[in-house]
Formats: C-alpha cells, structure tokens, sequence
C-alpha cells in the first residue's frame, strides 16, 4: 500500500514537471525570433467558417444607389450567429458609414470598390481622440469600439472620398490642379492660397490647433463647424485581436487608418494610398496599442507613413496607455513626411519598437522622432537595422524636440530648426527620448545626413549610430545630447563641415571616415560639452580636422 502511494506521487511529480517543461518550451517557440525585446506572437482573430455577400441583402453595384442599409445588414446577420465573413464582391459600392462588430471578417475581393459617399450629415459627430486630444469629430467611415476579432481582406480598394472633406494648399498643386479645386465649388482664405470645401469649414479652422478646437466644450458647439471635423477613414478603439491583410485603404479624409488602444494588432500584405497634397494625410497611425505587427506593406501619403503615438499632452497623460511591442519591417514608403515616425502625440510613451528592412524613396524625412516640451512621455528601447533611402530632401534621420506642427521641409524653407540655450525646470511635460538603436543603415541622397536635437533640460540619451553609409548634402548636427555613439560610418558629404556639435556628452566618433579635409569638418561649440572622445584611423585624423569653440571646456575633447 505504502509502496503504490509512492508511486503514484512519483508519478503525480513527474506530470507535473513534463507539463511545466512543455508549457515553457511551447512559449519559447511562440516567440518572435531576432527581436530585441521578448514579444510573443500575436494572434490573429478567430472569425467564425460561415459567410454571406452583401448582394443579397439588396446591395446595388454602379456607386449610385447608397448601400449602407445593406452593409448593416449583412453585419448584423452574420453577428446574430456568432460572427463571419461578408462578402464585398466585383463592384462600385456607394455607402454611408460602417459599423464594425465583433467577430465579423470584412472580405472586399478584388474588382471591389467601396466609395464611401460625400455626403457629409451621414456622418454624425461622436465623441472621440484626434491628433491625441479628447474631442469631438464625425463618425469614421469605418468605425469600430470594443470589439473582438476583426479582420479586412481581400484585394479590393476602400475609398474615404476625402477630397470632399480636405483643405489644400495652392503651393502643393500644379496650376491645372489648383483650376479644378477653385472651379469646384468651395471657398479661398483671404489670401487666395487655400481651398476649403464650404465656408462651415473655413469657420471651423480659424483657432484650431491641429486641426482641434480646444476652444469648443458642448456638442452644439461642434455641430455648428461640423464639415470641419473630418474623419479618419478607419477608426478602430479599445479592441483586441484585429487584422488588416490585402486590402487598398485610399484617399483618407484625414489619417487613413488609426487603431486606437487595440491589443493584437496585425497590418500586413497593405497599400495604404493617399494623395501627396492631403492634409494629414497620414498612412497608419497606431496609438497606445500593444503587440503589433506592420510588415510586406507599402505607402504612399500626404504626411507621416507609419506613426507610432500615445496621446498628446494633459490627455495623453491621463490616458497613460504606452505604445508597446511594435514590430515594422519589410515595409516600403514612397511620399511621406516620414518613412517611420515617433510622435508628436507620445505623451503616454512608446517602448520596446523593432524597425527593419524598410525603404523610404522619396520620403521628405527617413526615420522621425519628433516632440516639443508640454507633452511629456519617454520613448525608449527603440531598435532600428537595415533600412534603404534615396533621395530624402530633407533630414534622413531626425530627432526634433522643437517640433511645432509643420513638416521638416517646411521648416528648412523658413530658416531651420530651433535651437535653445535655456533650459527650464524638468516635470511631467518634459519628453525624453533614451536608448535607441540605429544600424546598417544606406543613404542616398538627403539634404542631412543626421540630425539630433534633444532639450538643454533634457537631452536625448544613449543613441548608438552603427554601420551607417551616406551620400548627402551636409553631415550631423548633435545639440544638447548624453551618450551619442556613432561607429563604422562613411559619409560623402557635399558641405566641407561634416559634424556640427553643440553641448554633447560622453559622446564618442570611431571608425568614421568623410571626405573632407577642412580644419572644421568637426565643428565643436558650447560650455556644455564633456567627455568627447574622437577617435583617429589610419584614414582619419581627427586632430586635424576638428575645431573647438572657445566655450568649449579644457579637456572636453579627447583625440
């Protein structure tokens, strides 16, 4: 008796110990390889094996009979049953607003064109988070909120018809493009350099800022600047277990895709498409999400491609949900702001975020990092390798602390970044941007190479630039920044100053090599600068190529 007690214990331990041995083993495999950080795999949403086709539920193909009843309908008889597929088939399809339910797969096969109708008061205005504020907007044309399992497939195409809703600046069209927009209707600002759609809208603008009236506090308030308040085109909140796979999303109102505190994200096989002149014409723009994946996807926008944020300012912070375990690669950007931007609105935070084997062509700016004192929020463990541009015509890499709304080319043709001496006390708002990772990285062909810019309160820190070729018209500029490592970099610069440095920190240069010769291809300045480190090559002598300010602390250089 004694004898099969013990055994049975034995035996009893034995289940035990196996079971917690495969359980580890099964979570080691479901993770994903070569990241930085430990993320596990993601899982893609479970939509129940049954369809139907919005054919018969009395869609009419030719985008001139309003389908959004049968849109509705066709959601909802699935939903009833626990979820399914519905089928968008061959067609011009005209409709209202979509609303998403849970476990529902919408599957636009190709030939599929879902033009979502112009008519503005199908969009009623809700409740809602834009450009990271809490605020008022209308409905998106495909809205969804606490929801589980949601998927697009399918090849065919999702339109915003946003040129109904979209000012546009005269300076971003050809003479033939402006005629049409003036010849359309609308109205112009007084100056003639801006076309809005109605003058509900050009009311509405007038004390925005970005494109949000914080000035506004009741519903009737908005309802009387409703053209104003253009829609992103899908608006997906506080869900989990949501898939984006095949599928064209085009012509935006404002942002063109924008999952909102979504748990499980997956954005794959994607062209994501708007015009070059749109106002924030974003691509994708993922906000206070966890576990998500962008991949084999390409872009082709009016502002930033791919964005990571987390809110904006006092709203972001209460919110307090962070941007966490990204994975971008294998991605594409034509047009954009931004190839692959942080911020502004990141005042939540953004960490642990993989980029990789991406190409920015003709991106006014590669990888941007952008914030501005108020917005608080650190941004960290960010890890960047193997990425291709071509002509930038700006800054390729950019980190901007000073960021006040406008794009980098912008900027440059009004003069150029801010720069600040003065540091102010450090608090909730102040941004921080630490421990990023940036390797193998070609460019060719940008206005600048690099630029760094953190505050003189607040400096950026621990930034590693590893393996970096370029060709381009002026080199680095480093202000106010602890811990910039910058190693194994060839730089054909146009400009005979290839490093501009202003109050730098345990800052090291090694296995650089540039092509000028002048006593100040390394130009340093500033009472703040310690410990720099520059470390000569056989090819290089940095104690002839470097000058220092007479700020610049005794003993603050190393050769």
């Amino acid at each position: 008796m004694k004898t099969n007690l013990i055994n049975l214990v034995c035996t009893v331990i034995m289940i035990l110990i196996t079971s917690l041995s495969t359980t580890g083993f099964a979570q080691k495999l479901n993770v994903y390889k070569n990241i930085e950080f430990k993320m596990v795999k993601i899982n893609e949403p479970k939509i129940p094996a049954r369809s139907v086709n919005i054919k018969d539920f009395g869609a009419v193909n030719g985008g001139y009979v309003l389908n959004t009843k049968a849109f509705a309908d066709a959601i909802e008889a699935v939903s009833k049953k626990g979820g399914g597929k519905v089928i968008i088939p061959p067609g011009i399809w005209l409709t209202g607003p979509i609303i998403l339910k849970s476990n529902i797969e919408l599957h636009a096969q190709k030939g599929a064109l879902i033009k979502f109708s112009t008519d503005k008061s199908l969009y009623p205005i809700i409740e809602t988070s834009f450009e990271g504020l809490n605020t008022w907007r209308c409905i998106s044309p495909i809205y969804g909120k606490n929801l589980e399992n949601v998927a697009f497939t399918g090849n065919g195409v999702w339109d915003g018809s946003g040129e109904a809703w979209r000012q546009v600046k005269k300076s971003k069209l050809t003479d033939e493009q402006w005629k049409k927009f003036v010849a359309s209707g609308g109205v112009l600002n007084e100056k003639k350099d801006s076309w809005y759609p109605s003058e509900q809208y050009l009311k509405g603008s007038k004390g925005a800022d970005q494109n949000v009236r914080p000035d506004l506090k009741t519903k009737e308030d908005f309802e009387a600047i409703h053209d104003f308040l253009r829609p992103v085109l899908v608006s997906i909140q506080n869900s989990k277990r949501v898939l984006f796979d095949g599928p064209v999303f085009q012509n935006s109102p404002a942002w063109n895709i924008h999952p909102l505190m979504v748990d499980e994200l997956i954005v794959r096989n994607v062209t994501v498409r708007n015009p070059w002149y749109s106002q924030n014409g974003d691509g994708l723009d993922v906000e206070s999400c966890k576990n998500v994946l962008i991949e084999n996807s390409s872009f082709d926008v009016g502002d930033d491609a791919i964005c990571i944020k987390s809110g904006k300012d006092k709203d972001g912070r209460e919110r307090g949900i962070p941007c966490e375990n990204i994975i971008v690669r294998n991605n594409i950007v034509y047009h954009g702001h931004g190839g692959v931007t942080v911020g502004s609105e990141m005042s939540g935070g953004v960490k642990n975020l993989h980029v990789s084997n991406c190409t920015f062509t003709g991106t006014d700016v590669g990888l941007r990092f952008k914030s501005t004192r108020g917005r608080g929020g650190i941004v960290e463990n960010i890890y960047i390798s193997d990425i291709f541009m071509t002509d930038i015509p700006s800054q390729a890499i950019s980190f901007d602390l000073y960021y006040g709304g406008k794009s980098i080319a912008e900027t440059l043709a009004e003069g150029g970044n801010t720069v600040s001496t003065k540091a102010i006390p450090v608090n909730e708002k102040t941004p921080q941007f630490k421990n990023i990772s940036i390797k193998n990285i070609t460019i060719k062909g940008a206005q600048q190479a690099v630029f760094l810019q953190g505050l003189p309160e607040m400096n950026l820190e621990n930034i590693e630039i590893s393996n970096l070729t370029v060709t381009a018209e002026k080199g680095f500029s480093i202000i106010d920044a602890n811990g910039i490592k910058i190693s194994n970099a060839k730089l054909d610069i146009k400009d005979s100053t290839i490093f501009e440095i202003y109050n730098a920190k345990n800052m090291s240069l090694r296995d650089v090599e540039f092509n000028s010769t002048s006593p100040k291809a390394v130009n340093i300045n500033g009472e703040g600068n310690a410990n720099i480190e520059l470390i000569s090559s056989k090819n290089l002598d940095f104690s002839k190529t470097t000058t220092l300010g007479n700020d610049v602390p005794k003993g603050a250089v190393k050769f």
